[in-house]
């Protein structure tokens, strides 16, 4: 592999193509089509290369989470590009257990406790949510706000209410904007 490169793949899914980005070794992205800051992370030039195993493992992966089944995201080798903060909040994402949720508060919480601080923003924490360059496999939809509202999700809230039911998540407790129980699509 050519340092300084990066290769992508498409694939189809319940809820669109998804893009996959490796560094040849790596996924260092994915990307729901349409999603905010897609590829905001990947500066250098892409190169469709479907056949790299980094994406047959990837699509893989991706086809047992839809079938149902509970793969780990740490499964496949994964390099998320961003700072020392961001990380520490993609690993914790990687410990939220499948079909259950947590808070920004919750995620707040424990990046103090590492770090020793007395208090974390749960909004920093919200900013490391949403640029999580590997979604679905760094599971950033599983945080929820600290009142049970479904907040927001790069890839749009329904996909986001989506994955959740997939994952067998009750999401008819979801309050919408207004405070009201229940997620309207």
């Amino acid at each position: 592999m050519i340092e300084n490169k990066k290769y992508s793949s498409c694939f189809q899914s319940p809820i669109g193509e998804l893009t996959a980005v490796s560094d040849g070794e790596h996924i260092v992205g994915l990307w729901i089509s349409g999603q905010k800051y897609f590829a905001g992370t990947v500066k250098e030039d892409m190169e469709e290369s479907p056949g790299l195993q980094i994406f047959r493992d990837a699509k893989d992966w991706l086809d047992r989470y839809f079938a149902g089944k509970r793969p780990h995201p740490l499964e496949l080798p994964l390099a998320p590009c961003g700072s020392e903060f961001r990380h520490m909040v993609w690993d914790l994402l990687c410990e939220i257990p499948y079909g259950e949720v947590t808070s920004y508060g919750e995620i707040a919480k424990k990046i103090a406790l590492k770090t020793g601080k007395k208090s974390m923003s749960a909004q920093a924490v919200g900013g490391a949510v949403g640029h999580n360059p590997i979604s679905i496999i760094i599971p950033c939809h599983r945080v929820i706000g600290k009142n049970g509202d479904l907040t927001g999700y790069a890839g749009g809230l329904e996909i986001k209410r989506t994955l959740l039911a997939l994952e067998g998540f009750d999401v008819k407790n979801f309050v919408n904007k207004n405070g009201e129980a229940g997620w309207k699509i």
